[in-house]
């Protein structure tokens, strides 16, 4: 084995540790009594299980002995017990066995449901940073099946490998004491050698099990961006190459699962060559015994059903130890997005943003997306409360950037962002996200009702508080002219509604919030001039008595601004009003100037 073999050895051991120390809690909660009860509970089942289960040969012995012997009524009759007795004994260790399940099942899907919300929550509190590098189709993979692992891995910790030792253990001392240490001696080394055997080659297999996963992850990811990006695909008449690129990603899965599935050929090939061996061993000495007289036929039978007995749970044990390491795996993929930091973060005991009116400040903002490239370069800019404040600028300037950075998608790198008096970094993230409306470029729906994406902007609103912020936004009489009304679903991502219809249901959401603070980040450079102007009523309506900074590409659009701020290059190079900014026949001027021509030309 290489050193960087052993090194990843290595580190999947301790990967694996992390992942049982991180599930033991949900075995053994100190605040809920009711679980901790419960796998008591299952325990004793398992325990009764695998008593009734062992002494069940001993049954089958007797009534093997009792019918071999010259018929005599009561032996007749005993066998006839006996053998009602057997049967008995093994509905009895079934029947233990289901309950123990029933009994815990409730731990597992407690444990599964508390764990896929601690992930998903989790998720929602990672930075924007790392939301704009994911890959939605990889990561839904890793918490599918990091989920899926929770039950199984909860279960199998309490129900195999301890089970399974004990019931070799209580085999294997009832071979040496009715029968010989030889027996023993043989089943132990059969043991050893299956245990060596299945833990080396299920070692090998994680292996090519984790590259399929991988290759599983990718093109899942790859199906799921081609979905996300159909229009794009149809543009471009890239179907063709999608769909090659999708093959190529699939053969790799191809490939590695077919691995995955020699591999296995050759794992149950090797176990059922050792145990056949074992079982014959035993036989043999089983047979002689009973040819010399000194077992019986009943014997005979007992030792065979013991070393069936044991064949199935080792069996059993190559499953359980692959799917545990499988699910070591999967699990440890799932905690590494857990234990990924949250670049943004409420400061301990942070108090609420207590907002006066709403007036903002940057103060000598800077800010870099990398330490190398500052995008902010000392930015002062006052908003009063109740203004409009308009910030422009070429592609690159920050404008965007200083919107992210008052909804706290990011920390400053220097200043400060006050709203209120109050530093933004000081309070907490749910207060200061509750003080601020969004209207983005492009609003992006859920795939529900025109009714819930309306409703999102404020939870337990009423039917007619929704309907009165689509008046506000100017798209209620659409929204009733629809055969389903506000029942009318939206597709994914809105898709089903044009444009201007998208952006009037953003308002509606964002005017239902009634947020001191609104955010109009180039709320109309994506629509077309005629629904430009229809949805400028909308947000002269959101606007009013609200602090806004509104982020504009069309100039047209702030002319009515409080102020206007132009950025280049990180920095104000002008500000003023819509006349003193044309007066001064400076950068904004130049912009006013081209955009005007353009609109004249086109």
């Amino acid at each position: 084995m290489t050193a960087t073999e052993t090194a990843s050895t290595a580190e999947d051991r301790r990967s694996g540790l992390r992942t049982i120390r991180r599930v033991a809690p949900y075995l053994w909660p100190d605040d809920k009594p009711w679980v901790k009860r419960r796998v008591l509970w299952a325990m004793a089942m398992l325990v009764l299980a695998k008593l009734i289960a062992v002494g069940t040969p001993i049954l089958y012995k007797g009534a093997v002995d009792g019918l071999a012997k010259d018929a005599v009524p009561m032996l007749a009759l005993g066998a006839v017990g006996l053998t009602v007795a057997y049967g008995v004994a093994r509905l009895m260790t079934v029947g233990f066995q289901q309950l123990r399940d029933a009994v815990f099942a409730p731990v597992g899907q407690r444990a599964l449901r508390q764990l896929a919300l601690e992930t998903f929550a989790h998720i929602h509190r990672l930075s924007m940073r790392y939301h704009i590098g994911r890959k939605t189709g990889g990561l839904s993979r890793i918490i599918e099946r990091g989920v899926k692992g929770v039950d199984f891995l909860l279960r199998f910790m309490l129900f195999s490998i301890g089970p399974l030792i004990l019931e070799l253990a209580l085999v294997g001392i009832i071979l040496t004491v009715m029968f010989d240490i030889w027996y023993l001696v043989i089943v132990a080394i059969t043991i050893a050698l299956y245990v060596w055997f299945t833990f080396a080659v299920t070692e090998w297999r994680v292996k090519l099990r984790r590259e399929m996963n991988d290759q599983d992850t990718d093109a899942n990811q790859k199906a799921i961006d081609s979905l996300l990006n159909y229009e794009t695909v149809k543009y471009f008449g890239a179907e063709s190459r999608e769909a090659a690129r999708y093959d190529a990603a699939m053969k790799g899965y191809e490939t590695a699962a077919l691995k995955t599935s020699y591999s296995l050929a050759f794992l149950n090939f090797g176990q059922s060559f050792l145990i056949t061996c074992g079982l014959v061993g035993v036989m043999v000495l089983a047979a002689l015994g009973v040819q010399d007289g000194t077992l019986t036929v009943g014997d005979f039978v007992m030792v065979n059903a013991y070393m069936i007995q044991i064949t199935v749970p080792l069996n059993f044990l190559g499953t359980v130890y692959r799917e545990i390491r499988q699910a070591l795996v999967d699990m440890g993929e799932m905690f590494d997005l857990l234990e990924q930091p949250a670049e943004v973060t409420d400061r301990p005991g942070a108090p609420d943003l207590a907002v006066n009116g709403g007036t903002l400040i940057l103060d000598n903002l800077r800010f870099g997306y990398e330490p190398a490239r500052e995008i902010l370069k000392g930015v002062n800019l006052t908003v009063p409360a109740g203004k409009s404040v308009a910030i422009v600028g070429a592609t690159g300037s920050g404008k965007s950037t200083i919107g992210r950075l008052l909804f706290r998608f990011y920390d400053v790198t220097g200043g400060a962002l006050k709203i209120d008096g109050q530093d933004i970094r000081d309070v907490t993230q749910d207060s200061l996200h509750a003080a601020i409306g969004v209207v983005p470029q492009d609003t992006v729906l859920f795939n529900d009702t025109i009714l819930y994406n309306i409703a999102y902007g404020r939870d337990g609103a009423t039917q007619q508080q929704i309907e009165q912020a689509a008046r506000d936004a100017q798209i209620h009489d659409f929204i009733v002219s629809l055969p389903d009304g506000y029942d009318t679903t939206v597709g994914e991502r809105g898709l089903k509604l044009s444009g201007g219809e998208k952006q009037r249901v953003g308002i509606a959401r964002t005017l239902l919030k009634d947020p001191p603070i609104l955010l109009l980040d180039e709320a109309t450079s994506a629509l077309d001039s005629d629904t430009e102007r229809e949805i400028q009523g909308a947000l002269a309506r959101a606007s009013e008595g609200r602090t806004v900074i509104t982020i504009a590409h069309r100039l047209s659009t702030i002319a009515d601004a409080d102020q206007i701020v132009v950025l280049h290059e990180g920095e104000i190079v002008e500000r003023g009003t819509h006349d003193a900014l044309l007066a001064q026949n400076g950068r904004y001027a130049n912009l006013w100037n081209r955009q005007q021509a353009d609109q004249e030309a086109a």
